[in-house]
């Protein structure tokens, strides 16, 4: 525990404090990082696996379905087991889970193996982002959490980065089951990381009283759970629930159909789609930056939160709309450029779409409103990957699929504007409901 002799030292931003919480902050990006990784083993091997193992369509898309049924239940349940039981113990169970689960992949001989491999994988890395957020509330005063969230959060690309390129080379050089084992064991060795460096910042022998004040730096929050019986009474979380449910199905479209895609319109195979990938996840990460900066520079220049806020929705809804031409140019690399611009939009309509919740909704309530609206995307997502292997079954084109994706952002837009006119604060109180 810090010294608690020393003299208290309130901090502020650019003073001497220390600098330890960065690396638990660093801990939570490689925990996303191979959260992220996991996650995309199956997409980019389904060309290869489809036709070892011989699924359909169909049952690829059942097989997606299994997983974000499960994400979407664990994201529910995740957030109170990890409360329960503290960041420490959670995380670390929530990410061997995953783990194990990735690695189990390889044993899988059929469609169904698959899909009960990934309901497990789905019921582990549904506790990522509730236990890295958690710990960022623990370990960073409320002036540095959105930093340090965009920074464990930037994992999530680096991870569907590397793996495009890990997967193939370790698949052509050691076959595909070993593409899960390899990806899904590194989860096992942050772990031990995890549990070596860890502990609660009251408790913790590496880090300074003067960091610790600087932590503690700023008034205390009540800490009263607001229940869900008023959380779901406000239209502006059934605002951003339906945007979600309409809008996450797009992202996990490109995650686990990208490289199908690639493959079935023009014939790329597994050591050629890698970095066609590498790029579209680099490119999205730009697009999440911009989404942020862009919202800062409509501020900057006069609009108000409410307007900048959709102003900068409205942009990265507009990146998405060329994706309707993706599936009629001859070209790989054009059809790249035009997906890495949906999924820049994407990542841009995300971080604003998440930061909405903080402005709005008492901090004691943001990460219960993140699990549910969350929940809501996971439900959409779930039921689009039915409905997608269904659609390319019987017709076996994509024209429909991205002609639906183009314009999903302008009516998830549209619905959090007419229910959530004005972007103000939410008033809850326990006692009126």
């Amino acid at each position: 525990m810090p010294d608690l002799d020393r003299e208290t030292a309130v901090q502020v931003p650019g003073t001497s404090a220390g600098r330890f919480r960065w690396t638990i902050c660093a801990l939570l990006f490689f925990a996303t990082t191979v959260n992220y990784a996991d996650r995309q083993i199956l997409g980019i091997l389904a060309p290869t696996l489809q036709s070892e193992i011989g699924w359909s369509e169909s049952q690829y898309g059942l097989i997606v379905t299994a997983f974000q049924g499960a994400y979407a239940i664990g994201l529910l349940g995740m957030g109170h087991f990890i409360d329960r039981v503290g960041t420490r113990w959670g995380y670390s169970l929530a990410l061997g889970w995953w783990s194990i689960a990735a690695m189990m992949h390889g044993l899988a001989a059929s469609a169904s193996g698959f899909g009960f491999a990934r309901f497990l994988l789905g019921l582990g890395e549904a506790g990522n982002f509730p236990a890295a957020i958690k710990t960022v509330a623990e370990w960073f005063p409320k002036r540095e959490r959105a930093l340090a969230t965009g920074i464990f959060n930037s994992g999530s690309n680096v991870g569907a980065t590397l793996a495009p390129l890990l997967v193939p080379w370790l698949t052509l050089q050691f076959g595909w089951r070993w593409a899960f084992a390899g990806l899904g064991g590194a989860g096992l060795v942050w772990i031990v990381a995890w549990l070596r460096m860890y502990r609660e910042p009251a408790h913790h022998p590496r880090l300074s009283r003067a960091e610790f004040d600087y932590i503690r730096s700023e008034p205390a929050e009540s800490a009263e759970p607001i229940p869900w019986r008023v959380l779901i009474a406000n239209r502006p979380v059934w605002a951003l629930l339906l945007a979600r449910f309409l809008t996450d199905p797009v992202w996990w479209f490109y995650l686990y159909w990208g490289p199908k895609f690639l493959n079935s319109q023009f014939g790329l195979k597994l050591d050629q789609i890698g970095l066609p990938l590498a790029t579209m996840y680099l490119v999205s990460s730009v697009g999440g930056i911009f989404g942020g900066w862009f919202y800062s520079y409509l501020t900057e220049h006069g609009r108000g939160n409410n307007a900048a806020r959709k102003l900068a929705m409205l942009a990265c809804a507009l990146m998405v709309l060329p994706i309707v031409l993706a599936p009629r140019v001859s070209s790989p690399w054009l059809a790249t450029g035009l997906i890495s611009l949906a999924m820049a939009g994407h990542c841009g309509w995300a971080a604003n779409i998440f930061t909405i919740v903080s402005d709005i909704f008492p901090k004691r309530a943001v990460s219960s409103v993140v699990g549910i609206c969350g929940f809501g995307g996971a439900i959409g997502g779930m039921l689009v990957s039915s409905a997608v292997g269904f659609v390319l079954q019987v017709s076996g084109s994509y024209l429909t699929i991205f002609a639906l994706a183009s314009f999903s952002y302008l009516v998830g837009l549209s619905i959090i504007h007419l229910m959530a006119p004005r972007l103000e604060t939410v008033k809850m109180e326990i006692g009126n409901t």
